[in-house]
């Protein structure tokens, strides 16, 4: 059986496994919905073009005639109001941004183990997630304004801004990619990257910006509280609008990983056997590591520091599906979108709302612990 038919079964089971998922976690909370009115609810919030309908619109004294399309759904399943409002309203933003986060950690945590040879290796060892707690917790303890006033001709004055959840999610993003971009420049000499050298660079990076990210803990005073919340991971505060963004990012670098999937196989065989083979290591190396802080900045601007995802899922499924990243890396990330989905259900399911990440780290911990006692390091 070819590499991309064992891989197309294996992420249609998982695909579906997903799926599952997230109806039972939309199920559960403290309006229990049974999981055929959650499909329904889901389908009827569904919409498709329906026609078009003019409008006016405008800022300030301009109104201009417009052109909008109309929507409507092609579902009517009799769903209680109040259930579809939990539902597609509450629950569904969480649970898919869930699923987002996982299976982005879960893709770059595959990839960063394959590039670094290395079964400890996850999405923060160069740093990203890091530099996104830095800017994140930077803007908590000295939030900046994000707004401004524009006067446009024939349209008047214009109020641009965002919000200040928004402002936290920007700052971590930048935060994270000039952290893993600085490690690069670190490593890099004369055109190369050594992975020992890059491996250095991101634990000492990550020991600075530990340090920076004591100092403003210390310098928070009422905010204190907000920075732990963000530090221990959460998806309480999620809503579409972050869910779009995530979705426009995440596929198409997972589609980039996915394309360099080849090249990673080759390049476990060590870099002058790979540059041998005719793969351009070092072209593919920026590639990949800049894809994948990328996609990891994606995840944790919005999410915060979820660990464990990135470490556990990819070794759980190269038990299962092998070592071929042809096959490993859509079915870890395709896993890792599960499991998050999974651990964020438990973690709001008590009478307590806990952090998902102290469920990810709960349940990721003992099963690292297990794979430890019971193989090789060299066979994980």
């Amino acid at each position: 059986m070819s590499a991309w038919t064992r891989s197309t079964k294996w992420s249609a089971a998982l695909a579906a496994t997903l799926g599952l998922t997230v109806v039972v976690s939309a199920a559960i909370g403290p309006v229990r919905i049974p999981p055929a009115e959650v499909v329904k609810a889901v389908l009827n919030a569904l919409v498709v073009p329906a026609g078009i309908e003019t409008t006016s619109q405008g800022v300030g004294p301009l109104t201009l005639p417009g052109v909008d399309l109309a929507y409507r759904s092609p579902f009517a399943f009799p769903v209680d109001r109040v259930h579809q409002q939990i539902v597609v309203g509450v629950r569904l933003p969480r649970i898919l941004m869930a699923a987002l986060v996982g299976f982005a950690l879960a893709a770059a945590g595959t990839v960063m183990q394959g590039f670094f040879r290395n079964p400890m290796a996850d999405p923060s060892i160069i740093g990203v997630s890091s530099g996104a707690a830095v800017g994140a917790v930077a803007f908590i303890v000295f939030p900046v304004a994000l707004s401004a006033t524009l006067t446009l001709p024939l349209v008047g004055a214009v109020d641009v801004g965002i919000s200040y959840g928004a402002g936290v999610s920007l700052f971590a993003f930048v935060g994270s990619l000039a952290a893993a971009f600085g490690v690069y420049a670190i490593a890099t000499r004369h055109g190369r990257t050594p992975v020992a050298t890059l491996l250095l660079a991101g634990v000492a990076v990550q020991t600075f910006l530990g340090a920076v990210i004591s100092y403003l803990q210390l310098q928070a005073g009422e905010s204190l509280r907000r920075i732990v919340a963000w530090l221990m991971g959460h998806l309480s505060g999620a809503a579409w609008s972050d869910v779009a963004v995530t979705a426009v990012v995440v596929p198409p670098l997972f589609g980039v990983l996915l394309v360099y999937a080849r090249d990673l196989n080759v390049m476990l065989l060590g870099e002058e056997e790979a540059q041998g083979l005719g793969i351009a290591v070092e072209r593919t190396k920026r590639i990949l590591l800049a894809a994948s802080a990328l996609i990891t900045a994606a995840g944790v601007a919005f999410a915060g520091i979820i660990g464990f995802v990135g470490l556990i899922v990819p070794h759980m499924l190269r038990l299962v599906v092998g070592p071929d990243h042809r096959v490993l890396l859509p079915s870890a990330a395709l896993a890792g979108g599960s499991f998050l989905v999974a651990a964020d259900t438990l973690a709001r399911a008590g009478s307590t709302e806990l952090p998902v990440g102290v469920v990810t780290a709960a349940v990721g911990a003992p099963f690292f612990v297990y794979l430890l006692v019971t193989r090789e390091v060299d066979e994980l």
